[in-house]
């Protein structure tokens, strides 16, 4: 008996996408350099829209990641690459916010938002 999720699997389009199957995809820049992997993603609770992927980058095994919460607006899915792609270098990405999985990171603070947007040059969609 097919469960929910094989039922899922099979009504997927090429438009859209599980959430649970983005998380774990790479993340790749335009030169095809591994920047990462995708974490989770957040999603806005009133319109649905996903607000941030969270890449994983650095570290091994899960140690010593840092987390990037990078604006969905700034990743393209490139069906080619089997992966998504930023228009950022491993040194810009050096550069950016990050987090550590453990911090008791607020979503809703305005500094922090206006920060990442900022750093990647993509407004909020919500403004």
């Amino acid at each position: 008996m097919a469960t929910a999720q094989d039922r899922l699997a099979s009504t997927e389009t090429h438009k859209l996408i599980a959430a649970d199957k983005v998380e774990g995809t790479t993340v790749r820049n335009r030169a095809g350099e591994k920047l990462g992997t995708i974490d989770n993603i957040m999603i806005d609770k009133v319109t649905g829209r996903v607000a941030y992927a969270v890449m994983s980058f650095g570290g091994f095994l899960g140690i010593g990641d840092r987390f990037h919460a990078l604006p969905w607006g700034a990743l393209k899915y490139d069906p080619r690459m089997e992966s998504y792609v930023v228009d950022l270098g491993k040194e810009r990405l050096e550069g950016a916010p990050t987090h550590r999985k453990t911090d008791a990171l607020d979503w809703d603070d305005p500094v922090w938002t206006k920060k990442v947007h900022d750093y990647y040059n993509i407004p909020p969609f919500w403004i």
